[in-house]
């Protein structure tokens, strides 16, 4: 059949106008443009610069027009017409992606994931960096709240309360956050009864140790270089760095909104201090920071490493998880403490009596 002549369909099609549901029979005629005839029906004429193939299962040449209905189609299932056709409609596949198409597609599309990859591992954290230190007080204290509500309903709801026990921790905590320079006036200070030998410093001044910690201790000193770590990630901001980071934009448009005590705050507690997710970085520069304090308080930092050794054993080549899987190896630390051992020229941190009581802080009830 030639494409100069026109031509008629044998075998009537299916065509849809697009309007109305209704499947029509329909006659094609090929001239200088394509016309479909239904019987009793106005002629409808799709030229063919504009004729389109659409999706269709094999067998079967389903055509759109540019010019007609979105909706509209025509569905050719004899062969021969189906050549006819395409022979004629020199833009039928126009608009199908080329392999060109495809490749900027493909670019755009690792383009954006690379961007994507670079705003979290560049992007996050250098925001994260800037803020922390700018989050104002008031807010880091609402955090803090938030945040003991959560820490509290894991490990213990009531502080240990025993008066003697309490004064001895806070005087432990002061001298501590007066050495590290922390100007916070109302930070706090508390031992929650749980077995657990772990301690950790909330945003807004807030220090906790667990009974599990308290238990394992047999100085002053060894506590002390353990809560001198945790100042110094109060001091370098980590944990609100941490939230921020771990946070992501929800906690960022959270904090520019006043709204950071719900959500964001469960992300922290959670994510930051129960699997303890500073970064080795972060847990170094804690480890300065503590062995600076214990020299400026005449105190050797060498027992909080002896202390770590004695809850986590020998890690190197340990596979299981510990409660400072994130730190630093602890024989790592141990020999780096000892490294840093100095003759001890300061007054003790706490009186053979004010020691007692702190271990007592708990009574003697089991966890």
């Amino acid at each position: 059949m030639s494409t100069g002549a026109s031509a008629q369909s044998v075998k009537p099609t299916i065509f849809f106008d697009g309007v109305s549901s209704r499947r029509r029979q329909v006659m094609l005629t090929l001239g200088e443009a394509l016309e479909i005839v239904e019987e009793g029906g106005t002629p409808v004429r799709w030229a063919y610069a504009d004729i389109r193939r659409a999706d269709s299962p094999a067998g079967i040449l389903r055509l759109a027009s540019t010019s007609a209905p979105p909706l509209a189609r025509l569905e050719i299932r004899d062969a021969a017409l189906a050549a006819d056709v395409i022979a004629r409609c020199m833009r039928l596949d126009e608009h199908q992606t080329s392999r060109r198409g495809v490749a900027k597609i493909v670019g755009w599309s690792v383009a954006a994931a690379v961007s994507i990859v670079c705003v979290v591992l560049f992007g996050v954290p250098l925001a994260a960096d800037r803020l922390a230190p700018l989050v104002p007080k008031p807010v880091e204290r609402r955090i803090g709240d938030a945040a003991e509500v959560q820490i509290k309903t894991i490990f213990g709801r009531n502080v240990c309360e025993d008066p003697a026990g309490k004064a001895a921790f806070t005087k432990l905590v002061n001298r501590l956050r007066d050495a590290a320079g922390l100007d916070d006036d109302s930070m706090t200070a508390g031992v929650l009864p749980t077995a657990v030998p772990n301690a950790f410093a909330l945003p807004g001044g807030k220090v906790f140790v667990l009974k599990g910690l308290l238990d394992k201790a047999e100085s002053p000193d060894e506590l002390a270089g353990i809560l001198a770590h945790e100042l110094g990630h109060l001091k370098h901001h980590d944990n609100m760095r941490g939230l921020i980071y771990n946070g992501g934009t929800s906690f960022l448009i959270g904090l520019l909104f006043g709204d950071v005590t719900g959500s964001s705050a469960v992300i922290f507690a959670s994510r930051s201090l129960v699997e303890a997710s500073y970064s080795r970085e972060a847990e170094t520069a804690a480890d300065t920071f503590a062995i600076e304090i214990m020299h400026k308080l005449g105190r050797s930092p060498k027992p909080a490493a002896e202390l770590m050794f004695r809850i986590t054993g020998k890690e190197r080549g340990n596979t299981l998880t510990t409660i400072l899987a994130s730190h630093p190896l602890t024989e790592d630390r141990l020999a780096r403490m000892t490294r840093e051992d100095r003759p001890i020229s300061g007054p003790p941190l706490l009186t053979d009596n004010e020691w007692q009581a702190l271990k007592g802080v708990c009574g003697s009830g089991k966890v």
